[in-house]
């Protein structure tokens, strides 16, 4: 994804995703700093995996992701 293209929401790998929350940290930063962002909302948390998704999946869906945005807003 380039810089001035608008966020959209769709199934994106969780390292891309957590790197575009957090662009100036390393994507192994990015990955556990929004671990720590869901683990600590636990609304969000439980919301995450209370459908099919594992916590081990490499992707967030669809469904995931505008969770996620509508918990932390748009990266």
């Amino acid at each position: 994804m380039k810089e001035d293209e608008p966020f959209r929401v769709r199934a994106y790998h969780k390292g891309i995703l957590a790197h575009l929350y957090n662009p100036g940290l390393p994507v192994e930063s990015a990955m556990r700093k929004l671990r720590n962002w869901i683990r600590k909302n636990e609304d969000l948390y439980d919301a995450l995996y209370s459908g099919r998704e594992g916590k081990n999946d490499h992707y967030f869906t669809r469904r995931q992701v505008e969770l996620i945005v509508e918990h932390l807003g748009e990266p």
